[in-house]
């Protein structure tokens, strides 16, 4: 069902669980105009939501991803301080992407670069055809990344790799993507829809709420310490068994003390009288 809002460089449409967004203007090579970056941040947030909706698949047209923001537009951002809120408003859209409570696919086809390889690190899987070509050419514009190039890819590939894509600007193949941990996997040139497809045939096999619970460890694991990633993987762990039935446990009151607060039942009556002025010294003495 193709969504009743009127796009104009995106195309956004959703498949029973499943929604796309079509990045449509190919005659820029799908560079991402301010226009075209508004619609993308609307759409991510209607499929973030919507809880019919479990897969996310991000593809451009015309034979190629995105080749990043729109340089011919970099001009009308305005001066210092707006060109940093504009950078704070990409990262909060990549921000969104990465933290849907959906599985989210890049589907690459041709040019991946700056903006567009940015992208395809805030989603959780990526799917690039063997033509596929990426990089960060912002160096030699005389540009820094703002949502991405430098964060997220220091920590997918790690600082030595990070510096040697964004200091050189080079564009590389899909394969040395893979190879380095950027994308998931290449498939021939018009295998990509298929392979897409395949995909969410496996994924939509699992268990979904143990595949949100994985996206939501992994992406705050990685940001923490080990002993606090470890506390993610605990309680990830404790959820499972609640939701696949093992949510009794002995000790727990059963959503009890819920139910007293709305009825002011004895269990909360109880539990405030004790608890309501213990050890709190400003109460006032005896005469």
């Amino acid at each position: 069902m193709e969504d009743h809002r009127h796009y104009e460089h995106i195309v956004f449409e959703e498949e029973g669980d499943v929604a796309r967004i079509v990045l449509n203007r190919p005659e820029a090579t799908n560079a991402l105009s301010m226009k075209m970056s508004s619609e993308l941040f609307d759409a991510i947030m209607r499929v973030l939501d919507s809880t019919n909706l479990k897969f996310l698949v991000i593809s451009g047209a015309g034979d190629n991803f995105c080749a990043g923001d729109d340089i011919k537009e970099m001009v009308m951002w305005g001066d210092a301080n707006q060109v940093m809120r504009r950078a704070r408003l990409y990262q909060d859209m990549a921000n969104h992407l990465e933290e849907l409570d959906k599985v989210t696919v890049a589907a690459v086809d041709g040019y991946a670069v700056g903006g567009g390889l940015e992208i395809t690190m805030a989603c959780d899987f990526v799917v690039a055809t063997e033509r596929a070509r990426w990089g960060m050419p912002e160096v030699d514009v005389g540009i820094t990344p703002g949502w991405g190039g430098t964060t997220r890819m220091a920590r997918l590939i790690g600082r030595r790799m990070t510096k040697e894509v964004n200091m050189l600007g080079a564009l590389h193949g899909a394969r040395r993507a893979v190879d380095l941990g950027l994308w998931n996997r290449v498939v021939p040139d018009d295998r990509l829809q298929a392979e897409v497809d395949r995909l969410l045939e496996l994924l939509r096999s699992k268990n979904q709420q143990a595949l949100r619970q994985f996206k939501y460890m992994i992406n705050r694991g990685v940001e923490c310490d080990l002993y606090t990633a470890q506390g993610f993987e605990a309680f990830s762990g404790a959820l499972s068994a609640a939701v696949n039935g093992l949510w009794q446990v002995p000790d727990a009151d059963q959503g009890m003390g819920v139910v007293g607060f709305a009825g002011k039942t004895s269990l909360w009556d109880h539990r405030r009288s004790l608890a309501r002025d213990f050890w709190v010294d400003d109460r006032p003495g005896p005469e």
